[in-house]
């Protein structure tokens, strides 16, 4: 394991030759260590690595783990995934073996990330990249035990609470912004469609068909080490085209024409992300409304489609989901946040489905709703509402019935 002195530059060269985990010889060089000690252990790490070897220690296990991921992640993603890994998991690991980090290391590794009081989705996330490491790991090059599986994990997969804005609330907002400016578009977009932020930023002219009042989604934007980077939309669900209502498609259409000659394939909103964040906190404050982030923007548009009786699989297909589960799990119970008068105030509210021909009262189901006629059609349309840990739980339901289910007080067949 020889390492040299390079006089001209007063550092230490690691030079050697190795067999890689194909059994092919090959020869290595890297320069511009400080000391001896260094350049021994690097080499040492990498004729490890170079044979997928747990006895490495997982800083170097870091760097083989990424070659791996390199043409399954994109680049955004491995840019955050490293930068947690080097802030959160590297100090306490980096040059421990992998194969000999137990199940009560990562316990007192939780513990100190716990006292640094960072939010229970961050500390989830968190555990998810050290996790991954050992699956790999244990996957891919046979390590024997995986402490991970052993430890439960810290932090919780979904927030408490998603935070979002009524109807009421947008209002205000959006009535701080000059009508037709380039912002008052941009929310407009983005509570009228629910789309993502960075697929809002990557819209181009050619995405809208004014004439058919739609907008295809087909690419997502987002800046990194001074690039414009865009790229294929989060997942292959994402790939979508939604239904705009027509004043939403007039407003687009008066804004493009403003600008001078845009090309079809330039982007509508030449922005970043921080622009539109710093504009939303600005105006927020203007309006007197609560402060959410840009993407819980998309939250209100879900809940405005709940409250509008708009069934789930739509809104899953709309928002780009790439399962229901995700839209019942995370959108569905937010809109529970909302006052329950505004409920009965909606009960009250001519259907989107048709005459309303029947109004009940199911207290031991915990219902209260109408059913409506729309052709040949009945559809129940209501609300639970139950105590669940004193507060109050409320979720919209809208189910299609037949005829001779309609009894006198409303009662309803199960959502399916």
């Amino acid at each position: 394991m020889p390492a040299y002195k390079d006089e001209k530059r007063n550092t230490w060269l690691s030079l050697f030759y190795y067999e890689d985990w194909q059994g092919n010889k090959k020869k290595k060089q890297k320069r511009g260590f400080k000391t001896k000690k260094e350049a021994l252990e690097w080499e040492n790490n990498f004729k490890l690595s170079a044979n997928a070897n747990m006895d490495m220690a997982l800083g170097a296990f870091v760097e083989i783990y990424f070659r791996d991921k390199e043409g399954e992640l994109k680049e955004r993603s491995i840019k955050n995934k490293r930068y947690m890994i080097e802030a959160h998991i590297l100090p306490y690991f980096e040059n421990k073996k992998m194969n000999e980090i137990t199940p009560s290391d990562i316990i007192q590794w939780q513990n100190a990330m716990r006292e640094k009081g960072y939010a229970q989705t961050y500390l989830r996330m968190v555990q998810n990249q050290i996790t991954a490491l050992f699956t790999h790991a244990s996957s891919i090059y046979n390590l024997s035990n995986n402490p991970c599986k052993r430890v439960k994990k810290m932090g919780k997969p979904d927030a408490d609470k998603l935070d979002f804005w009524t109807k009421e609330e947008y209002d205000k907002f959006i009535g701080t912004i000059e009508v037709g400016s380039r912002y008052y578009v941009i929310f407009e977009i983005l509570f009228w469609t629910g789309i993502r932020e960075g697929e809002l930023l990557a819209l181009t002219k050619s995405d809208v068909d004014f004439q058919n009042n739609r907008m295809s989604i087909t690419k997502t934007y987002y800046r990194t080490e001074r690039r414009d980077v865009i790229t294929a939309p989060k997942t292959e669900q994402s790939v979508r085209m939604i239904e705009l209502p027509e004043f939403l498609t007039q407003e687009i259409k008066e804004y493009v024409n403003k600008l001078y000659e845009l090309p079809d394939d330039e982007r509508i909103f030449p922005i970043v992300a921080e622009a539109v964040q710093h504009k939303l906190k600005r105006q927020a404050e203007k309006a007197g409304v609560k402060k959410i982030r840009v993407h819980d923007v998309r939250h209100s548009h879900c809940a405005y489609l709940i409250y509008r009786g708009v069934q789930p699989m739509i809104i899953k297909k709309r928002l780009g989901h790439k399962d229901i589960k995700i839209t019942r799990k995370h959108f569905i119970p937010a809109c529970n946040e909302l006052e329950f008068e505004e409920s009965c105030r909606m009960l009250r509210e001519p259907s989107t489905y048709g005459d309303c021909i029947a109004r009940g009262n199911r207290q031991n189901g915990c219902v209260v709703g109408y059913i409506c006629r729309d052709g040949g059609r009945y559809w129940g349309q209501g609300w639970d509402v139950s105590d669940k840990q004193s507060a109050r739980f409320r979720a919209r339901v809208l189910f299609e019935i037949s005829q001779k289910d309609i009894p006198n007080n409303c009662l309803p067949l199960p959502y399916k």
